[in-house]
């Protein structure tokens, strides 16, 4: 029996629920939520295989104007994995309709070469009339596209989009092994798992302002102990992740120990340390070994 197999990067602005469709489609958290923009600065690959096809969705750092060296490496990510698509699907929030910001991101798309699918998101929020009204307003942006209405927070419509999305890839091999739910290493995997809940705690500039590089994992009877780096740019950024009486970065560390329990399914020891670096987000040699390229 033949295989089709493929890549489809998922565009779309800040808090569409890129991540969390990725996640829905996969079956497992592959990639970090939150409601701070720019919460993805990698771009994730989500591996979903059924019988006969294999997608690997790829959840792209949101698509912008490079502003620093971070920003410009997550623009250059953004137009390398275009490059190399097979399909690009469009994410829009339905409760906000079109915005310049959809349409910059279209625009964007309109350069590629690949087919653009559509989904409207959040329709479980929707009434019937807002939900039609949405659908018409995303089919203008590019009239020869297909349009879902999906909620990727329950599910719904999720089936016939992944359907149409399969129906677009080319015969070709598996890339990865069935089981395999995403490319990431263990190690950076963990580290967004601890990033999240940073993102979830803190406010203002201080989510931009901070990395999670995991520096140890060792594996023994029963335990695993993780030791983590969380790098920040400021003093005053140090002091607000550590809190009063630590009472800040206990509460993120265990918080984060219950995730990374969930995902290895062994009892987890971390340790995490808050470190200062400035102006890391334009430290190349920093970057490279935080695996963004």
């Amino acid at each position: 029996m033949s295989t089709h197999s493929g890549f489809v990067v998922l565009a779309g602005r800040a808090n569409v629920g890129k991540s969390t469709l990725v996640n829905g489609v996969v079956g497992a958290k592959v990639s970090i939520t939150s409601d701070k923009p720019q919460t993805t600065r990698r771009a994730i690959r989500g591996v979903a295989t059924g019988p006969g096809w294999q997608l690997v969705l790829v959840d792209l750092p949101g698509v912008q104007r490079p502003r620093d060296r971070l920003t410009e490496r997550m623009q250059r990510r953004v137009e390398q994995e275009l490059a190399d698509a097979d399909a690009a699907l469009l994410l829009l929030n339905g409760e906000e309709g079109v915005g310049p910001g959809d349409r910059f991101i279209a625009e964007a798309l309109e350069r590629s070469p690949v087919p653009v699918v559509l989904a409207v998101n959040k329709v479980d929020r929707l009434d019937r009339a807002a939900t039609a009204a949405a659908l018409a307003a995303a089919a203008e942006l590019r009239e020869d596209a297909e349009v879902f209405p999906v909620s990727a927070r329950t599910g719904a419509g999720v089936q016939p989009l992944v359907e149409h999305l399969v129906s677009l890839l080319p015969e070709g091999p598996f890339y990865f092994e069935p089981t395999r739910r995403s490319d990431q290493p263990e190690e950076v995997a963990l580290a967004e798992l601890v990033r999240e809940q940073v993102l979830a705690r803190t406010r203002q500039e201080v989510p931009h302002a901070v990395e999670v590089q995991v520096d140890e994992i060792e594996h023994e009877e029963g335990l695993v102990r993780v030791r983590a780096y969380v790098w920040t740019e400021t003093e005053s950024q140090k002091g607000i992740l550590i809190g009063s009486g630590g009472r800040m970065i206990k509460a993120i560390g265990t918080a984060a120990r219950r995730e990374l329990e969930r995902r290895l399914g062994e009892h987890v020891h971390l340790d995490l340390v808050v470190r200062v670096r400035r102006h890391w987000r334009a430290d190349e040699a920093l970057l490279d070994r935080l695996g963004i390229e």
